[in-house]
């Protein structure tokens, strides 16, 4: 397995937590899983990655300024989620 294979599976479980809990309305929880999630981020930002990929890391990157997220960005969080397991899983 690959650093970055596995950066971006770290990333992708934890995005998949931050949605999971603030849908369930846990937001102290998510928001430790949003900063370990930065962790992840800080460190795919060099990393060579497909186009979209990078698009999506840096939407990210911008979207972890913010203290609180709210339930339409907590959807953006599983989609990103979903897109960065597939791409993980299809890397050699």
């Amino acid at each position: 397995m690959t650093q970055t294979k596995l950066l971006i599976g770290s990333l992708s479980n934890d995005l998949y937590r931050v949605a999971n809990l603030i849908q369930r309305g846990s937001v102290q929880a998510a928001q430790t899983f949003w900063r370990q999630s930065r962790r992840w981020i800080d460190d795919l930002k060099t990393a060579e990655v497909s186009d979209y990929i990078h698009k999506i890391i840096t939407d990210l990157d911008n979207l972890g300024r913010k203290d609180k997220l709210n339930m339409a960005e907590a959807e953006k969080c599983l989609m990103y989620s979903i897109l960065l397991q597939n791409y993980a899983l299809h890397l050699e």
